[in-house]
């Protein structure tokens, strides 16, 4: 079976992605900060559960330390877990929110890759968001260019630019950016999305068809439904 992990899973985008690729034949690996939510919707779906806080080096570590044990590689990485904060714009909110959504990607996509390079088909996809795309914000008519989000934004740019460095450093992986949409979730909520956002089953759809990729795809892209964003 191919092996796939998700971070951030419980809930949202990260926890459809886990359901479609589980009901697909997958055996994921449903990553999530909270002991009792991450078992909770590993049992729903019938995936097994990791405790992983990918702010936190030893977390991490376990948690790829147990899939080691137990299956000795990974197909597929989905480095989902992220943060959404407005205000106040300052330097402590700053480090937390790029601790999460870019820092986060480091300390999960280094801890995985030994996994990884013993794959036939490693892919990793990295949930990023159009709001870090500089084409996107200076677009007119884009809903980007309206939203004031500096911390997530930046972060976000971050995200993709990992991708692009990390599929230049390792060309037998796979390494895609996805802008998975406006999705209503618990994140979003209050952003002034409602009127435009879909539900987190059709967001995750765009994550799962990257994770789900072949080997003779493009990588070090950054993508959405309707294929490769310029950013």
């Amino acid at each position: 079976m191919t092996v796939a992990l998700i971070t951030g899973a419980n809930k949202g985008i990260g926890f459809e992605t886990a359901r479609q690729l589980t009901e697909a034949g997958y055996d994921v690996y449903l990553g999530a900060r909270d002991v009792e939510r991450g078992e909770k919707a590993a049992a729903e779906l019938g995936a097994r559960f990791v405790q992983l806080d990918v702010t936190d080096d030893s977390s991490v570590t376990a948690a790829l330390a147990t899939i080691e044990e137990a299956e000795g590689r990974l197909d597929v990485l989905v480095n989902n877990a992220g943060v959404l904060v407005a205000e106040p714009l300052d330097g402590p909110t700053a480090l937390q929110v790029f601790d999460i959504n870019a820092v986060g990607i480091i300390r999960v996509t280094e801890a995985a890759l030994p996994l990884l390079r013993r794959s036939e088909n490693p892919r990793v996809v990295n949930v990023s968001s159009s709001m870090g795309s500089f084409w996107a914000n200076t677009t007119p008519g884009r809903v980007e260019q309206g939203m004031f989000l500096p911390l997530y934004a930046a972060s976000k740019s971050a995200a993709t630019m990992l991708t692009v460095q990390y599929a230049k450093a390792y060309d037998t992986i796979r390494f895609n950016a996805v802008e998975p949409g406006p999705t209503a979730t618990d994140m979003t909520a209050g952003y002034g999305i409602d009127d435009i956002a879909r539900p987190p089953a059709e967001s995750a759809k765009i994550v799962v068809r990257l994770a789900t990729l072949d080997l003779e795809v493009p990588t070090g892209t950054l993508q959405d439904k309707d294929g490769e964003l310029a950013w």
